[in-house]
């Protein structure tokens, strides 16, 4: 598709998850692309809640008209957050967080099966990140070795102040969501998942995957969000 299409009136901004950059998109990108949808991934510093948040307002800051913010992972944290900016039509969460405003998500999730990949999670001197196995094994189950290895090598260090975090907003009560629950995830509880989707009324896929359906399965993520980016570019043309 051109540049003309309907789809290009919306923009897509993608953030990306812990132990992760934005080249975790590199996939999903150019197929968007090929829609004619201009995509932004933010670099997430994973410094703090709030410092994850700036970098993803600057980025819907510089987007020309509506908005598809998606997010992995953590990111579903920072979408949430992030997401009642003014240009943000609607969220695609891919295995990803989505606490309630003020929530204890950590609480939550201890109400689902612990996911292996936590017990590889080393802190030291106030930032960690998975040890090799548990990155290798529980984080990238279903990616090639040759690619999980070169994201180990990227893995972002996250803070230790990040996953205590709450988020003050859940934009995901006020606007369109979309989810894609990971089956075979073993990061995050595949049932927190989808009592995370089923909470926030999304329209929801589930994949056979593992954490990062984002590198394995690209296209029925990118075709999910160019679902929510039909959405949300037909109620921008009926407004």
């Amino acid at each position: 598709m051109t540049g003309h299409s309907p789809l290009s009136r919306v923009s897509v901004v993608l953030v990306h998850g812990a132990y992760a950059d934005g080249s975790s998109w590199a996939e999903v990108i150019p197929r968007l692309q090929s829609h004619g949808v201009a995509v932004t991934a933010v670099q997430n510093p994973l410094t703090s809640l709030s410092d994850d948040a700036a970098a993803t307002r600057r980025a819907l800051d510089a987007q020309p008209g509506p908005v598809v913010l998606a997010g992995h992972s953590w990111a579903g944290t920072v979408i949430s957050e992030v997401g009642d900016h003014p240009a943000v039509g609607g969220l695609v969460y891919i295995a990803a967080r989505a606490p309630d405003a003020g929530e204890d998500y950590a609480a939550l999730a201890a109400r689902f099966p612990a996911p292996p990949a936590s017990a590889g999670l080393r802190y030291a001197d106030g930032f960690g990140g998975l040890v090799e196995d548990a990155f290798m094994r529980d984080f990238a189950n279903g990616v090639p070795t040759e690619r999980a290895r070169v994201l180990y090598a990227v893995q972002g260090p996250i803070s230790d102040r990040l996953f205590p975090s709450r988020t003050t907003h859940a934009a995901w009560r006020t606007h369109p969501c979309w989810y894609a629950v990971s089956r075979d995830d073993r990061t995050t509880s595949p049932e927190l998942e989808r009592f995370l989707a089923d909470r926030m009324s999304a329209t929801t896929i589930e994949l056979p995957s593992g954490h990062l359906s984002i590198i394995s399965h690209p296209d029925e993520i990118a075709a999910l969000i160019i679902d929510a980016v039909t959405s949300v570019a037909t109620r921008a043309l009926d407004g």
